[in-house]
Parts: C-alpha cells; sequence; structure tokens
C-alpha cells in the first residue's frame, strides 16, 4: 500500500474511531488556485459529516461530505491539486508530503490534540443564547410563560441559535473595536435583531448600538415596544427605505432576506460606510434573471425555467461576491442552516480587506457569457 493510500486509509479510520480532529491540505500546486483545504467533523441533521472549507485568496466556500464523499475528495486532490496533508486525531498526527516529482512520504508523531472539537452543526446542547428567562422570546411567542420553547417556535429558535454562532466565528475572526454600531436592513419583526442586541451585549459585554430599518410602522412600533420593555436601551427601530437611511457610521451591516435589489442597496450601504463586516442572505433574483440570455451551450439547460431560475440565483449572488472583493472585502459564500428550517439559506459575508482590481474582469466576463448587460449592485457602486 502506498503513501496516499494509507494515508487515506488512517483518515477513514480515525473517522470510524471517533478520534478525527481535523485535517490541512496545503502547498498547492501551481495551477491551484485554492490556498488551502481545511476538513473538520461535523453533525447535519444527526448524520456525521466532513465539513471542506476550501480557501480562496478571497473567500473560502465550505461544502460538507458523506465520509465516503470525503475519501473520495482526499484521493482526487492529494499528489495533484495538494502536495502536503496533515491529519490531526486523538491517537497521532499524520503527514503527507510529496516531492517536485511527486513521490510520497508518511510522517507520524505523537498526537497534539487531547480532544476532540465542537462540532458547529451540533450545539443544540450548548447554546450561545439560551431560551429561559429572554422576555423578547416569550413576547414573540417562541417560548411560554416558564422560559421553555414552544413546539411552533423550535425552528425559530434554531434559526436563531445558528446566526449567532456563524456571527459569533465572524467576530472572532475579524474583531471590531471600540461601541460598534451594527444595522440590521430589513429587520421584520425583529427575531433576529433581538437576539443579535442581546448576544453582544449581555453575552460578550459590549457597549453595541443596534439599528432595524424596516419600512412597515406597526412591526417598526412593535420592535421599539418590545426594546423598551426588556431594558434594550440601545435597539432603536426606524420606518424607512433602506435607500434612504443614511447614517455617518456602520459597523456591520446585515440584510437578511431583503428581495431582490434590495441586497444590493444593503451592500452598497454597507461598502460606502466602510463597514468591517457586511453579511447578506438574499432572497429574490428577478434583475438578473429578466436580462440572461445566454448565447452559449448553457442555453440548452436554461430553456428550462426551474434551471434559469437557479441559474441567475447562482451568477446573482457570484457577482455579489465578486463585487465584493473588488471593493475591498473578503467574501464567504455558504449555508445559513438547513433548507428544512428555512427555503432560502445562502449567505454572503464580507470582511474588510485588500480589494481586489482583478474580480471586475471576472464580473465582465461573467455578464458576457449570459447575455448581462449590467448588474444592479455595479450601479450602486459607480461601475456600470
Amino acid at each position: 500500500m502506498d503513501a496516499k493510500s494509507q494515508f487515506i486509509r488512517q483518515f477513514g479510520e480515525s473517522l470510524a474511531a471517533g478520534s478525527f480532529v481535523k485535517l490541512t491540505l496545503s502547498k498547492p500546486d501551481r495551477a491551484e488556485e485554492r490556498k488551502n483545504i481545511f476538513l473538520r467533523p461535523v453533525l447535519i441533521r444527526e448524520a456525521p459529516m466532513v465539513a471542506f472549507t476550501h480557501r480562496y485568496p478571497q473567500r473560502d466556500e465550505v461544502k460538507n461530505h458523506s465520509w465516503e464523499e470525503a475519501a473520495a475528495e482526499l484521493e482526487a486532490s492529494l499528489g495533484n491539486d495538494f502536495l502536503k496533508a496533515d491529519l490531526f486525531t486523538l491517537e497521532q498526527d499524520v503527514s503527507l508530503l510529496y516531492n517536485k516529482k511527486r513521490k510520497s512520504r508518511l510522517f507520524t508523531q505523537a498526537a497534539t490534540h487531547s480532544e476532540l472539537p465542537s462540532r458547529q452543526h451540533d450545539r443544540q446542547k450548548n447554546r450561545l443564547l439560551e431560551a429561559d428567562g429572554q422576555v423578547y422570546l416569550r413576547e414573540m411567542g417562541i417560548t411560554d410563560q416558564s422560559g421553555k420553547v414552544v413546539k411552533s417556535g423550535q425552528k425559530k429558535y434554531r434559526q436563531i441559535n445558528k446566526y449567532i454562532e456563524i456571527i459569533d466565528n465572524l467576530l472572532e475572526q475579524h474583531p471590531i473595536s471600540g461601541q460598534p454600531h451594527v444595522v440590521d436592513m430589513g429587520s421584520g419583526k425583529g427575531y433576529l435583531t433581538f437576539a443579535l442586541y442581546d448576544y453582544l451585549t449581555r453575552v460578550k459585554n459590549w457597549k453595541a448600538r443596534l439599528t432595524g430599518i424596516e419600512l412597515r410602522p406597526k412591526l417598526v412600533q412593535f420592535g421599539n415596544q418590545l426594546a423598551q420593555k426588556t431594558g434594550f436601551d440601545d435597539l432603536e427601530f426606524i420606518s424607512q427605505d433602506i435607500n434612504d437611511y443614511d447614517p455617518e457610521r456602520i459597523d456591520m451591516l446585515i440584510a437578511l432576506h431583503a428581495c431582490d435589489i434590495a441586497t444590493d442597496l444593503a451592500i452598497a450601504k454597507g461598502i460606502h460606510a466602510g463597514a468591517e463586516i457586511i453579511v447578506v442572505a438574499p432572497c429574490c433574483h428577478k434583475q438578473i434573471r429578466k436580462q440572461m440570455n445566454c448565447q452559449t451551450d448553457m442555453q440548452a439547460i436554461l430553456r428550462h425555467g426551474i434551471l434559469e431560475e437557479r441559474q441567475a440565483e447562482l451568477v446573482t449572488d457570484g457577482i455579489r461576491s465578486l463585487l465584493l472583493e473588488y471593493s475591498g472585502y473578503r467574501t464567504r459564500v455558504f449555508e445559513f442552516i438547513d433548507t428544512e428550517h428555512t427555503p432560502k439559506n445562502l449567505l454572503i459575508v464580507g470582511t474588510k480587506a485588500s480589494p481586489d482590481p482583478e474580480a471586475l474582469d471576472r464580473v465582465q466576463a461573467i455578464k458576457k457569457d449570459f447575455g448581462i448587460t449590467y448588474h444592479y449592485l455595479e450601479k450602486l457602486l459607480g461601475i456600470a
């Protein structure tokens, strides 16, 4: 058995034994765009899987695979896309290294980890926000008078905690100093707005200010009354169009399920305000779909309405990610929460970094391929 086969076998054995901690692929081939791939164990709907984080220069992409798929992915990447792999288990650390002639060697050493990592998809028993005693959860119908999550509120409660986990990880990787101003554009009834304020001020003990922007006056009134009732003094809801809102400063901008070009308006507001973090969950993609006139072989597929709709979503959000990179943000695109809990689950995250001028060339190439005249975010940024 060669070194590569031994390495993959030991990876599989560590999964089966429950001792797998993590695995890192590095030393990319010259033609490989990705810098690394990071593997970690996760539980998704009670099924053990492996999360692959593909690290590109300006973004991360996360994909979840079964154990068998994970082994196949390693088989394809080792010695081809990446020339070094480090496997960490509770029993030992194993490294696979290729030389310039693509000959491999296996190295083992004593384990450097004595505990398994927490599985991000399985934190139900150790939530960042507990339900008991939270007035806003009770008033929103998520918990009963005793503080227990009611059956009809369980999906929303899981969504809230998943959202807070994502923000928690973001702030760990990209800290914000001072007294941050967080703006939630399209805050709706305020489920996630209240949860974020609670997390920032009570869990992290920050002196944060949070503003929810919502057009519907009744929801704004409900939010402000509940904020007063719960003693959330620096949480405010404003009835205003996203396009008309122009604050002096935004440190973190959030827009979850802002419909169609409202997502672009929110992203542009964040970029123009110099926000350190931008988090959006797009909903509806009509602006690009109306323009799409693909003249390539893809047209044979896109003649089906449902496939054209899905392609429009990918193109719209892909261009958003590239325009964020062009504007000086490192991006990640991943699932917000399982589709079992919410139909629109794509999350685009941008964190302040260096601008990537070449991203604009990639946008132009995509527009040409799909017959797109302009993306609305381009206009808002003064590019189109």
